[in-house]
């Protein structure tokens, strides 16, 4: 039989090969974009850049002389364009964040209702065997029943939710 923690392991890992996989073209490239913008080999070649243009361009010599209105030009447009493929980027990564918390929330309500089971299967034996369990702790008493989730999610959103 297989460890169950690597068993776990290679679920996550083919769960997360899984979602590169099923990226469209457009979020591979915005992926790759993003990552590369935010790379130190892109910010020493643009201070490159930047150092050359004011080279080639100073005293009034070259092609943009000062101000740069074409540097300003120009940087101005890759920002326009960086800035959106990173909120696509970004878009993309809080959907997978999303479905991750809810798969999360599904295995965390599974966990609870099995260790709801098991406190009623042990208590249900214990009773069987004539052995005097008592229940008098209300924690243990809310613990033998089903978890309500809409009124746990009720109770969160009102103690969530700022006094108007």
């Amino acid at each position: 039989m297989t460890d169950p923690t690597l068993k776990n392991v290679r679920a996550i890992a083919d769960l997360e090969r899984q979602t590169i996989l099923q990226r469209s073209r457009l979020q591979r490239i915005t992926d790759t974009i993003t990552h590369l913008a935010g790379s130190g080999i892109f910010l020493a070649a643009h201070a490159v850049w930047f150092l050359c243009w004011v080279l080639l361009n100073r005293d009034g010599r070259g092609f943009d002389p000062f101000p740069f209105n074409l540097l300003t030009t120009v940087v101005s447009l890759e920002a326009i364009f960086l800035t959106g493929i990173v909120l696509m980027t970004q878009n993309h990564m809080t959907l997978q964040a999303d479905r991750r918390a809810h798969l999360d929330l599904q295995v965390n309500l599974l966990a609870e209702q099995e260790l709801t089971a098991v406190l009623q299967m042990l208590y249900a034996l214990c009773e069987k065997e004539g052995i005097s369990v008592k229940v008098s702790d209300a924690r243990v008493q809310q613990l033998l029943k089903d978890t309500d989730i809409v009124q746990l999610a009720v109770a969160l959103e009102k103690e969530l939710t700022p006094e108007a």
